[in-house]
């Protein structure tokens, strides 16, 4: 059946610093909450009459971590409620459920530290608090994290996995009794930088990892740690994401620099079950919260893509489909994550090129409409942004890359300008609306949209 698909820009942030990591809160009462990590790499102070050459000092990696609430309303719905100058910041993950009582956030950074922050406060007027930390060893930089928690239950134990630079896994325990973290083994998985770690959510004993080196392993802690489950090189460059399905069991999705998803059934890693060529390297992969095919990506420079896995986990497709391309950002897209927060107004239907508002002190707002980029001289230009997805739209109408018609263009005879009003229509009370937050590199830029579909077969 076809189905439709909206995105709604709600606002952009300058993060100062260049912003590589978003994360929102996952727990219960605290979804309002986002976290966002930037990592700024300083140059060494030239003194007078001395040149760049002659100056040996280290570059300094700055790092700022933002914490903001989010409030469904028409202005400026995401407010900074705190910042804290920090070492780079390389990862963030919240854990998934209570930490003696409150949200915890993991923080991985440019010092080699994983680091162990609460939530402080209530959901309306809180505040992230340092609590203990672990040192991976020196010189390196902690590249990744992932909780053993990621189901949503709180299991024994309760473990931190790390990555790092030095092509090290870390596996750290948390005491919540008075909380601390304790490194419990730390290994050497790859040959060059270990990108990504993660927790298979199913059987935490059990954890995955990507390198530089082009492989994707497996780890088993119950077996000593000394040799991998298996070893695969199906990517042909560097691994850097993976995330464990906390909906699906034996389903794992990972990314590449090669540019290619491809989703695993965990107990044959011989073959994978699909592979999605999305033309940018795939920094970032997210499980929607709810809906247990629906994927998002970051892909560096190819922006930020929704796929639908249905077809590749149910009628053996070889690939997944693009349902939405959210390619507003003008550099790396890294960071990218869901909300849990329910939203009650849903994106305008709109067959018509809406309004852009700028403000005129903050900056230059131009839509270029071929490749739907926006550029601007001050992110922080007040804009609204409607992205419709549909297969043949009418002259002046934004239109974002791919489509929702998943019957294929024309199957149904209408004109776009009819198909509009149906389709809203009929779809009426089937849309369901998520919330998202998107980081961009260079451009120092956070995004939060809304992405609505309304389908008359509900992805599931």
């Amino acid at each position: 059946m076809a189905s439709r698909c909206k995105m709604q820009t709600l606002q952009v942030v300058d993060t100062e610093y260049s912003a590589d990591v978003v994360e929102w809160c996952p727990v219960e009462g605290w979804h309002s909450i986002l976290a966002c990590g930037t990592y700024q790499l300083k140059k060494p102070d030239i003194k007078p009459g001395e040149s760049p050459d002659e100056n040996n000092a280290p570059h300094v990696r700055l790092g700022r971590l933002y914490l903001y609430c989010f409030e469904e309303q028409v202005f400026a719905p995401l407010t900074e409620i705190q910042r804290l100058e920090t070492a780079a910041v390389l990862d963030v993950k919240w854990c998934h459920v209570p930490i003696a009582g409150q949200p915890a956030l993991g923080i991985a950074n440019a010092k080699g530290t994983v680091e162990l922050s609460f939530l402080t406060g209530n959901e309306k007027s809180c505040r992230l608090e340092p609590l203990c930390s672990a040192d991976l060893g020196s010189e390196c930089l902690a590249l990744s994290l992932d909780w053993s928690t990621g189901r949503g239950q709180r299991g024994h134990p309760l473990r931190l996995v790390s990555s790092d630079s030095k092509g090290r896994l870390s596996l750290l325990s948390i005491e919540e009794s008075a909380p601390s973290i304790h490194l419990l083994e730390q290994w050497k998985a790859h040959d060059f930088e270990a990108w990504i770690a993660a927790f298979d959510y199913w059987n935490t004993s059990v954890v995955y990892s990507g390198g530089d080196d082009c492989k994707l392993r497996g780890w088993d802690a119950r077996s000593g740690l000394r040799a991998p489950l298996f070893s695969s090189e199906r990517h042909s460059m560097g691994v850097c994401s993976i995330q464990c399905h906390p909906l699906r069991e034996n389903l794992l999705a990972t990314g590449s620099y090669d540019e290619h998803v491809l989703l695993w059934d965990t107990r044959n890693m011989k073959q994978p079950l699909a592979d999605t060529h999305l033309q940018g390297g795939v920094w970032r992969l997210k499980w929607h919260p709810s809906r247990e095919n629906v994927l998002l990506a970051a892909c560096m420079h190819n922006g930020f893509k929704i796929l639908d896995c249905h077809g590749s986990l149910e009628k053996n497709k070889e690939e997944c489909a693009v349902l939405s391309s959210y390619i507003l950002h003008n550099s790396l897209a890294y960071g990218a994550d869901w909300s849990r927060l329910p939203l009650h107004n849903p994106v305008l239907l709109s067959p018509v090129l809406p309004a852009v508002h700028t403000d005129q002190e903050a900056g230059r707002v131009d839509l270029k409409v071929q490749n739907l980029k926006i550029v601007y001289e001050s992110p922080t230009a007040t804009f609204d942004v409607f992205l419709e997805e549909e297969d043949q739209p009418p002259l002046g109408t934004l239109q974002a890359e791919g489509s929702c018609d998943l019957q294929g263009p024309g199957n149904d005879g209408e004109s776009p300008d009819t198909k509009v009003s149906s389709v809203t229509e009929s779809a009426k009370g089937q849309r369901e609306t998520s919330l998202l937050a998107t980081c961009s590199f260079y451009d120092n830029v956070l995004h939060v949209w809304k992405w609505e579909t309304s389908l008359t077969n509900p992805v599931a």
